[in-house]
């Protein structure tokens, strides 16, 4: 409902005044209009299939310094001044000569009232439609904050939550940035969790995902048996599965992490039909404490399968029966190679590399972001 509010300090000294405010409308009327690709002059092709999102530059350079700089400030190319071409002789007499003549002409047509046919004015070019292709960001993300730009509201979800997070870094929109972490605590659940981790893998070399991953890892260490029972968890990457079953803070017994691997590993060779099953699931078995499973657990569910080495169930069992009789570091595959990588990083599982495919190549600071200014759009 649009509200009549009374003017600060001028309530004693002008009754009779009263400020009326209808933002509801306004945002209406702004999502209206960044709607209609007709009433807006610049359009982004977002992604890698190119999605249109219409907008109006005016908007977006006034609630973004990097917009404005994007659509406004674009350097032109420097071009090496020609010097102006030479004229013959007679091509500047006869040109002096006609300049009184054509000055008599235009005096009596002004005199007479002949109104001369204009030609049509050019646009600048910051007035002209552009297109700008965008690469670092999902449609679905860059239209949540084109919305936002325009109407100053936005539905945030965990879907996108990473995404938008960034995407208003990026872009300088620092209240969408805090209300986006302020959002991050409420919408982690067993739910949601896996969806977050997947998006970050999409944002890895963003600044905010550092502390995202973090929050989410840390919801991950104290729900691990019900995480690791998702059917979500499947569809995470290999090497994340790998670093949370790493995490020597991962709350969940030894037989749930097995079961989750297992799950994943079917999941995988269900789509590549010629990886067989025991290949897959040796890449996680390293992290997995075969000595903490239960010997009838082992025995009954384990072993059957034949896809655990017989050596590894063996001395699980011998340990259990005498912790003296059983090398620590034949108890897993590269067991001793897992303990010095957990040494070393002095957590199981380092945030900067949490989501890195290859390992400690990315490297996330907390100064250290993707810059707008070193990667700008492309411009057709």
């Amino acid at each position: 409902m649009p509200e009549v509010l009374p003017l600060s300090g001028m309530a004693d000294a002008e009754p009779d005044l009263s400020t009326f405010e209808n933002k509801s409308g306004l945002a209406e009327d702004m999502k209206f209009l960044a709607s209609m690709p007709e009433l807006c002059d610049v359009t982004f092709l977002v992604g890698e299939t190119r999605e249109p999102v219409c907008a109006v530059k005016a908007v977006l350079a006034a609630r973004s310094r990097v917009f404005q700089k994007m659509l406004y400030q674009a350097p032109s190319p420097q071009r090496k001044k020609e010097p102006p071409p030479r004229e013959n002789k007679l091509r500047l007499f006869l040109k002096r000569s006609s300049e009184p003549l054509l000055n008599l002409q235009n005096a009596a047509q002004q005199r007479s009232g002949f109104n001369q046919q204009l030609a049509p004015i050019a646009e600048p070019p910051g007035q002209q439609h552009q297109t700008l292709i965008i690469e670092e960001f999902e449609p679905d993300v860059f239209r949540q904050l084109i919305e936002y730009i325009h109407t100053g509201c936005v539905t945030l979800q965990p879907r996108t939550l990473l995404g938008v997070m960034n995407a208003a870094d990026y872009y300088g929109l620092e209240e969408l940035r805090r209300a986006c972490g302020g959002f991050v605590q409420c919408c982690i659940n067993v739910d949601t969790v896996c969806a977050l981790l997947a998006s970050a893998e999409r944002y890895i070399q963003y600044k905010c995902t550092k502390s995202l991953v973090q929050k989410v890892l840390e919801f991950v260490d104290e729900h691990g048996n019900e995480v690791l029972n998702l059917g979500s968890f499947t569809l995470l990457p290999q090497h994340v599965v790998r670093l949370i079953l790493a995490r020597e803070e991962l709350r969940a017994d030894e037989f749930t992490k097995f079961q989750a691997a297992l799950m994943w590993s079917k999941k995988y060779c269900d789509s590549n039909q010629n990886t067989p099953l025991k290949e897959v699931i040796g890449n996680f078995l390293e992290y997995i404490q075969f000595h903490k499973i239960p010997a009838n657990v082992l025995m009954r569910e384990v072993h059957p399968l034949g896809i655990v080495p017989y050596s590894i169930i063996m001395n699980a069992l011998a340990f259990q029966a005498d912790p003296t009789s059983v090398d620590p570091g034949k108890l897993s595959p590269n067991s001793s190679r897992v303990r010095r990588a957990r040494q070393s990083h002095g957590r199981s599982m380092s945030v900067q590399s949490s989501l890195d495919p290859y390992g400690s190549n990315t490297t996330l600071s907390s100064s250290g972001s993707s810059d707008p200014a070193s990667g700008p759009p492309h411009s057709n």
